[in-house]
């Protein structure tokens, strides 16, 4: 008895599972008149409408209208043709020309203007395959999706209808009043025009394009993430970076790895690892290993530091440097704390952290020295506790140099081993020729060490001397001449005279270990 029982369930659920899988046949509602032809269409019937009443197929919850249909009763499966129209639910409609469909498999494979509308979306194509298992509408020649104001051109597509996903390829251009799109592959999610790139991609705006092979871009906040080779050109600035953020409600853009900052009109470069750029405030900031490149003259000028600033606009740019700045150019390099650069007055100033009383009362000048702003103009190293650098506001060339307070010049004597020609004072002044300085002129408290030789560069003496103020000519290798402007008081002393510490002026520091000979150096 129990095996009877499971016997007979066995054949129960195989019979349940024979019954589900009862194909579903085509059913004809109504026709005007049924009709046979052999010859053109074996074992079909031919079902024609009337000027009032179309004929009426339905199959599974779907029901199609057509002017005529040629109905292959069999093999489960119809053409309709004239003025079709379609029916799905509640939500799905198509209108076309004509209609191939075969209820085994339960596609259909519409002709001619095909429209096919749902609640969101309306997909305008000349051929369109629809798969009703899968709940796929797919087109392989042209298809044209509008979506509120949005309309949408591709080559290929699939219509995802159940999560209201399109997957276009090819020759996709996307318009909407805000913005366009071009891309060779992206998915588009209906009603909330968010796109996903997964390929080469552009972006139009009013005031921005972006470019990119992978990404995201919600067209209704207007907001995107762009990955893969991404670049906006947002203005007159090209940024570029391995991932990119943009918000053009915002005017916000940040970029991230391998970036870079490029003003078109400004001719400045900024590298790094990590930007942000404020469009309205037309500024920037980038931080982790930020490199700026000012192409505007003939030999460009290198910028690093821990974080840089570029803010305000063309007229008013200031470029401000925070922390480990370091600078080189073909003729010149230097290291501050801080950098200003103020494009507009064409000055550049080098700045010290501000000591406190503590540490000046604690920090020998050495030391002190040590921390101070720095360049070098070939042999020459010049320091005090702030540089500014002022530029020809017509050529865009140095013009001359001032250093505030502590001014100190330090020279390596090229004939003597371990020699070093040291002047200092309160203030000092020079001039630039063709990128180099040709003169300098320390004032106020002026001392000197200077090692002297004869024409045969024998080593004469070593000149130890004060003076209000002191004039140097430059050559191409250092210092040339030397000018006492008011009489000096001094001493030229035989080398062998002075004990070691006698050769040095208070606060002198060698930092030649410190110069940056390459603009690879600011890289590193």
């Amino acid at each position: 008895m129990f095996k009877l029982n499971i016997i007979s369930l066995i054949i129960l659920i195989f019979s349940s599972q024979n019954f589900l899988a009862q194909e579903k046949k085509i059913e004809i509602i109504s026709a005007n008149s049924l009709d046979k032809d052999e010859l053109l269409f074996p074992d079909a019937n031919i079902l024609k409408g009337s000027p009032n009443k179309q004929v009426h197929l339905s199959h599974d919850e779907m029901d199609i209208f057509s002017n005529n249909a040629i109905f292959f009763q069999r093999k489960n499966k119809f053409i309709a043709t004239g003025d079709v129209f379609l029916k799905q639910g509640d939500s799905l409609e198509l209108k076309c020309d004509s209609l191939n469909y075969d209820g085994k498999i339960k596609k259909f494979f519409s002709y001619g203007k095909v429209y096919l509308i749902n609640n969101k979306t309306t997909l305008n194509s000349n051929e369109l395959l629809y798969d009703r298992k899968k709940n796929v509408a797919s087109f392989f020649n042209g298809g044209n999706i509008i979506d509120s104001l949005t309309t949408i051109q591709s080559k290929k597509g699939d219509y995802l209808l159940e999560i209201d996903k399109y997957k276009f390829r090819n020759d996709i251009t996307i318009t909407n009043p805000d913005y366009v799109i071009e891309s060779e592959s992206l998915d588009y999610i209906v009603g909330q025009e968010k796109t996903y790139f997964l390929d080469s991609t552009k972006i139009t705006g009013d005031s921005y394009v972006i470019t990119c092979n992978r990404g995201f871009y919600d067209g209704k906040l207007m907001k995107g993430y762009f990955l893969d080779n991404a670049k906006i050109v947002l203005n007159e600035r090209i940024i570029r970076g391995d991932s990119i953020f943009f918000d053009d409600d915002m005017k916000y853009a940040s970029a991230a790895k391998n970036i870079s900052i490029f003003d078109k009109n400004e001719k400045l470069q900024i590298l790094g690892e990590f930007a942000e750029v404020f469009e309205k405030k037309d500024s920037a900031i980038v931080t982790k290993y930020p490199v700026a490149i000012n192409t505007s003259e003939i030999d460009s000028l290198f910028i690093s530091a821990d974080t840089l600033y570029s803010v305000g606009d063309k007229e008013n740019r200031i470029i401000k440097g925070l922390n480990n700045v370091k600078f080189f150019k073909k003729n010149m390099s230097g290291k501050s704390d801080f950098i200003l650069i103020n494009e507009k007055r064409g000055l550049t100033r080098l700045i010290r952290k501000v000591l406190e009383k503590k540490e000046l009362q604690i920090l020998s000048q050495e030391q002190i020295n040590m921390l101070n702003p720095i360049i070098w103009d070939g042999n020459s190293q010049i320091s005090g506790d702030e540089i500014i650098l002022k530029e020809n506001n017509e050529n865009n060339k140095l013009d001359s140099l001032i250093v505030t307070n502590n001014g100190f010049i330090v020279e390596k004597d090229t004939l003597g081993i371990d020699n070093f020609n040291q002047i200092k004072g309160i203030k000092i002044l020079g001039k630039f020729f063709k990128g180099k300085i040709k003169s300098l002129k320390v004032d106020q408290n002026a001392e000197i060490i200077y090692h002297m030789y004869d024409d045969e560069n024998e080593l004469i003496g070593v000149d130890k001397a004060v003076s209000s103020s002191i004039m140097i000519t430059m050559s191409e290798n250092g210092i040339d001449k030397i000018r006492f402007i008011t009489d000096p008081e001094g001493i030229l002393y035989p080398e062998d005279f002075l004990d070691k510490n006698e050769k040095f002026l208070e606060g002198f520091i060698n930092r030649q270990n410190e110069k940056i000979n390459d603009k690879l150096d600011l890289f590193e």
